[in-house]
Parts: C-alpha cells; sequence; structure tokens
C-alpha cells in the first residue's frame, strides 16, 4: 500500500490521520482530529472538520464542506461544492449580542452510510441520516432521513424513486421486486424499505 499523496498547498493539521494510498488535492485543508481512510480523494478547496471521519475509498470533490463530527462510511461519493451542516441554529452572535464562540453550540453531524453519493451543490442539514447506496440528487436539500437505496431530488428533498448498488435507478419488475437494469441484481420492497434481494 502507497503512503498518502499530500499536495504541498494542502494544508493538513499534524493530528488528522489519512490514510495509505489516499490523495489530498491543491488547497484542500483536513482539520486535527478528523481520521480519513484508506485509498480516498479529497478534492482541490474540500475542507474536511475537526473530528470527522471517513471510511475506506471516499471521494469529496473539489469544494465540498464536510463540517464535524461528520461520519462517512466507505464508499461515499460527496459531489463538488456539496455541504454537510453541523449547527442547528446557526447565528454569528448570542441574544445579547456578543460573539458566538465554540462554547456557544453544540455541533451535530451528519451521517452518511456505505457507498451512497451526494451530488454537486447538495447540502445536507443535520443532524440527518443519508442510507447506505443512497443517491441524493444534485442541488437537492436533505432535511429529514434518507433510507438506504432511496433516490431523493428537491428542496427538502423527498423519495422518487429507488437506486441499486450501481446508482442506476431501479426499475420496477412487479410483486415488490425492483430491477437493475445495469447489474440485474434484484431488491425486494417492504413497508417502504429496500432491501438487497440476495443479501437481505
Amino acid at each position: 500500500m502507497s503512503a498518502p499523496r499530500i499536495l504541498p498547498s494542502a494544508d493538513i493539521d499534524p493530528g488528522a490521520q489519512v490514510g495509505d494510498g489516499t490523495t489530498v488535492w491543491h488547497l484542500a485543508q483536513v482539520r486535527e482530529g478528523a481520521a480519513v481512510g484508506k485509498n480516498c480523494i479529497i478534492g482541490r478547496g474540500a475542507y474536511i472538520g475537526d473530528g470527522t471521519t471517513m471510511g475506506d475509498n471516499c471521494k469529496v470533490q473539489n469544494y465540498a464542506l464536510v463540517y464535524e463530527p461528520a461520519v462517512l462510511g466507505s464508499g461515499v461519493f460527496i459531489g463538488p461544492a456539496a455541504v454537510l451542516t453541523n449547527d442547528e441554529f446557526p447565528r454569528a452572535v448570542n441574544a445579547d449580542g456578543s460573539s458566538k464562540d465554540a462554547s456557544d453550540w453544540h455541533s451535530v453531524g451528519v451521517e452518511i452510510g456505505e457507498g451512497a453519493a451526494i451530488g454537486a451543490r447538495a447540502v445536507c442539514v443535520a443532524p440527518v441520516h443519508v442510507g447506505a447506496w443512497a443517491m441524493v440528487a444534485a442541488g437537492a436539500v436533505v432535511t429529514r432521513d434518507v433510507p438506504d437505496y432511496a433516490l431523493v431530488v428537491g428542496v427538502p428533498a423527498r423519495r422518487v424513486g429507488w437506486v441499486g448498488r450501481s446508482g442506476v435507478p431501479l426499475r420496477d419488475a412487479g410483486n415488490g421486486v425492483w430491477r437493475c437494469p445495469s447489474t440485474g441484481e434484484e431488491y425486494i420492497e417492504e413497508a417502504g424499505v429496500l432491501r438487497d434481494g440476495l443479501r437481505g
């Protein structure tokens, strides 16, 4: 396994962990306490917050902002300029007009399940959980939890279909069975929950 590749203009705090085979591109920032897995790609100008954890084989595209304490499973894709927030009640100042500091608020995180994808310029408003292999469309605003394999679009995001592990929208094969036109894999829908027909 190769050592991490860190471009000269990237800002990696000495207290951050960056896994083998990971590339951190120009002007990206990885804060103290962040843990980035193996074989990840962190694009130009991306931000990985203090205490954020990322699994292996993740891709965080250019100028995406992943604020602490986000948790990303393995194989997660974060599109260009997407934002994972961490403040439920954002203010620059307290009610008395004094400037807020770290002790004046409690950060909450976004959790992204294995293999899920967050489209370009989408926003996930913490605290939310995006399920495994789900797909958040470009420009969507996620304000509530997203089920595994769900395809969500819009503002606020709503489910409009299902996607398989390949990311391709599934086709209804009848009797609660959904089939991937790309791989042929089948999934079973029961009570609004989709599960892998082979692994379920």
